[in-house]
């Protein structure tokens, strides 16, 4: 299974990804400010008040205004439900972008320790060799 996970790790483009990680917090971001925005100038409520109407058209309008509060709580509960997940798409932004940051720090430190390990080896090989030509 490690095998697996390593290959796939393996195969990913860190590179990009790294480069890739700021631009995606900003739209990230962008979008939630957008979001919150525009949600700053929307109603909460569901609106619609009937006017007085008289005789059979009264059921009609009633109908009606039923269906558009209905409509009204059903969009507010809608730019809820999408505030609700761009807030979050950003926090997983962020998140990726420390993610990526911290992988790229713990890549540079296996790096130094695959060149320090090298060096141990090679200083291992060159102390056998020193030992076998002396006896």
């Amino acid at each position: 299974m490690a095998a697996g996970w390593w290959t796939v790790l393996r195969t990913v483009p860190w590179s990009e990804v790294i480069s890739a990680a700021p631009q995606v917090a900003n739209g990230a971001r962008r979008l939630w400010d957008t979001v919150n925005r525009n949600r700053q100038g929307m109603p909460d409520a569901p609106m619609g008040t009937a006017p007085e109407m008289a005789g059979q058209d009264e059921d009609v309008f009633d109908i009606l205004i039923r269906s558009v509060e209905r409509t009204d709580a059903e969009v507010t509960d809608l730019r809820n439900q999408m505030r609700s997940a761009s807030e979050i798409i950003a926090n997983l932004a962020d998140q990726n972008a420390q993610l990526i940051a911290k992988m790229d720090a713990q890549r540079q430190k296996m790096t130094w320790m695959g060149v320090t390990a090298a060096l141990s080896g090679l200083l291992s090989v060159v102390a056998l060799v020193l030992v076998a030509v002396r006896t």
